[in-house]
């Protein structure tokens, strides 16, 4: 079979869609193949970095909409098997809907875009998100064969956003890459983005944030509870990786600085390929106190790289964290996190090489993409092109 993916835009800056494109079509099964389309700039140099075929239909300048998408995609709908339309808000499920429904099965994946979290903290926004619901977004996610949601808290939540609503949905296995044995020989990737935590022969003891820096991460959080707790480990480091939020960064660095635990804190940046994959390494745990997380590809990284989790209980995987014991899971509040850092902390060294073990015993169970992106894509064996029918509204 021949999938097409389309997507805004696939810079691996933005996070976790373009990381599930590349997971799926990376561990597709035999007889798979795949293309994505984007409304990139051919030009971007992030396009040379993936593996597969990609055709972006956008222009020098970042644009929502591309007069392009649509016409190729009808040429071209005929030597694809299905659509995977990733992520809401944006022209490419409006394109979906106009060239793909009625002529071949299409599948919209939300990578937690549905989550009433953005309807309490952006109000204002999430009324002129309601003109764009009821007039397409709705729509294209009715006409879908299936909406595909990474757990059923996510599933449950996404019918709280509008009242609106109508659609199929489905619940799919997600996660993240294996880890080969030889992960500790991508440590020196890490340090040359932070020499100054290679100082003895194992490197200076961290916790590891690795996201967007973005209020929603809690990242604010985060730092507060290590400030609250850094004074009773002086050897403990913190790691903020990271894109984004430039502007916050620096009034971050400047609390961390007016705490006390400036030169404890650090900011390496983005981390890509062996550089992410040797942070991950080198950690003690990793520490994600989301406000909001519908799944958390990080979280799974870690696990994979057998490394405890430490994560408030609105990442929608917390429930299965706590339940095998892989990690520890509190509350997404500053209280919250300095506890959850303080449990952590006070576990003896063989409770600690427990929930390493139990890590990596949870990653093969339940996150494994070699596994999971098969059970995405068989579900187009079972799916047909709905027939053709009006679908949009008539204008009134």
């Amino acid at each position: 079979m021949k999938i097409l993916h389309i997507i805004g835009s696939i810079n691996p800056a933005a996070g976790g869609p373009t990381e599930a494109i590349r997971m799926i079509v990376r561990y597709r099964p035999p007889g798979y193949e795949a293309e994505v389309v984007t409304l990139d700039n051919p030009d971007a140099p992030f396009l040379k970095n993936f593996p597969f075929e990609i055709h972006a239909l956008g222009g020098k300048k970042k644009h929502w909409y591309s007069p392009r998408l649509i016409p190729w995609l009808k040429a071209n709908r005929d030597r694809f098997d299905g659509v995977l339309v990733h992520g809401l808000w944006e022209f490419t499920g409006v394109a979906a809907l106009i060239a793909i429904y009625g002529h071949r099965p299409y599948m919209v994946f939300t990578h937690g875009m549905l989550d009433p979290y953005f309807k309490r903290r952006f109000p204002l926004k999430h009324l002129k998100k309601w003109l764009f619901w009821a007039s397409a977004q709705y729509w294209v996610l009715r006409a879908a064969d299936r909406v595909l949601f990474t757990t059923e808290i996510e599933r449950d939540l996404a019918t709280k956003s509008f009242w609106l609503w109508h659609w199929d949905p489905m619940v799919v296995s997600y996660g993240a890459d294996p880890q080969l044995p030889e992960l500790e020989e991508l440590l020196p990737a890490f340090y040359a983005r932070c020499p100054e935590l290679h100082s003895g022969r194992d490197g200076q003891r961290f916790l590891l944030f690795l996201g967007r820096i973005d209020p929603k991460k809690g990242c604010d959080l985060l730092l507060g509870a290590f400030a609250a707790v850094a004074g009773r480990h002086p050897d403990l480091h913190l790691v903020m990786a990271g894109p984004g939020g430039s502007e916050w960064r620096s009034e971050l660095q400047a609390v961390a600085e007016h705490a006390g635990v400036g030169d404890r804190v650090h900011w390496p940046g983005m981390l890509l390929g062996d550089a992410k994959w040797g942070a991950f390494a080198a950690c003690d745990a990793f520490v994600l106190p989301s406000h909001q997380e519908n799944f958390g590809i990080a979280v799974a990284e870690a696990l994979a790289c057998g490394r405890p989790v430490l994560i408030s209980d609105q990442v929608n995987i917390a429930p299965e964290i706590a339940a095998d014991g892989c990690g520890l899971v509190e509350s997404d509040t500053l209280e919250g996190t300095t506890l959850l850092l303080e449990r952590w902390l006070a576990l003896d060294p063989d409770q600690r090489e427990d929930m390493r073990k139990q890590a990596l015993v949870t990653f093969a169970k339940r996150y494994d993409m070699r596994r999971n992106s098969a059970l995405i894509l068989r579900t187009f064996e079972h799916l047909r092109p709905r027939p053709e029918a009006p679908i949009l509204p008539e204008a009134s």
